[in-house]
């Protein structure tokens, strides 16, 4: 795939779709990658109108969304497992700008899949059961949002 980057690469995923798998073995605590794409403003993102289709939106506590989809890199497709071993950490970069970066979580092999908990927030219009969790883990919640309502 054309999303290569230093630390990962792209390959089908027994999880779900494609993931992404390390290409070197890592330490608990490495940099994986940073989280790249178009950006777009809390109000850029609500004119865009996303329909329900595959989507790669990551957003940032200070309201931007970044669209890995559109200029993203190999980050773009780590997949959720609601035991991840990755986690995703918001940094300062130059001139101040918010970053996502990817951390490990535990020393990772060489060709391990990566997997983030990607804790998904919902309104109040939506279902936890419209986002099915596929990563089968002892833990496994069933759902990609992060607490499910009763």
């Amino acid at each position: 795939m054309a999303c290569e980057s230093p630390n990962l690469h792209v390959a089908l995923s027994g999880v779900h779709g494609h993931g992404a798998f390390l290409i070197h073995a890592l330490p608990a605590g490495a940099l994986v990658g940073t989280y790249e794409g178009k950006r777009y403003s809390r109000k850029q993102l609500e004119r865009q109108g996303w329909d329900n289709g595959l989507t790669f939106l990551f957003s940032l506590s200070s309201g931007d969304t970044i669209d890995g989809g559109r200029g993203g890199n190999a980050t773009r497709h780590i997949n959720h497992s609601c035991t991840p071993n990755c986690e995703a950490v918001e940094e300062r970069g130059v001139k101040d700008r918010l970053l996502l970066r990817i951390y490990t979580l535990t020393s990772m092999e060489a060709g391990a899949e990566a997997f983030l908990d990607y804790k998904l927030s919902i309104d109040e219009s939506s279902l936890a059961s419209d986002y099915p969790c596929y990563c089968a883990t002892a833990a496994c919640r069933g759902t990609l949002v992060e607490t499910v309502g009763e």
